[in-house]
């Protein structure tokens, strides 16, 4: 018992001390990025470029709401980036499939009003099994 918690704390001190570039990898060696890093890495708006008044974080906030409650969405779906500026909203980030793409313009167009959104979800490559 003894020398498995030593194992257990050993394997602790290496992935605490390991370097980040094996961090971002990933514990399994895949040297494969998170689906929606290069869309965070392209021009266009991002969630730190949304307004600090009360209107806004509102609007964010019941689209955010409307989206999570929906359970037959995907977890990429709940997790799409909403930028609210000044009425205007952006939808980013991947999504598994058309129809769940338009399925969140809906609501978000049904909350902040048919001509305040754009859309620029991305359909996500489909997952293959190794």
């Amino acid at each position: 018992m003894l020398l498995r918690a030593k194992t257990y704390f050993m394997g602790a001190v290496l992935v605490f001390s390991a370097p980040a570039s094996y961090l971002r990898a990933g514990a399994q060696g895949s040297a494969s990025a998170p689906d929606d890093t290069r869309a965070n890495q392209e021009p266009g708006k991002t969630a730190d470029q949304q307004k600090e008044n009360v209107s806004d974080r509102e609007l964010a906030r019941q689209i955010r709401k409307a989206l999570v409650s929906d359970k037959r969405l995907s977890t990429y779906a709940h997790n799409v980036k909403i930028i609210a500026s000044n009425g205007l909203v952006t939808l980013r980030g991947p999504v598994r499939s058309e129809q769940e793409k338009a399925a969140i313009a809906a609501k978000a167009k049904a909350i902040a009003g048919v001509t305040d959104v754009r859309n620029e979800l991305t359909i996500a490559p489909k997952r293959t099994q190794s």
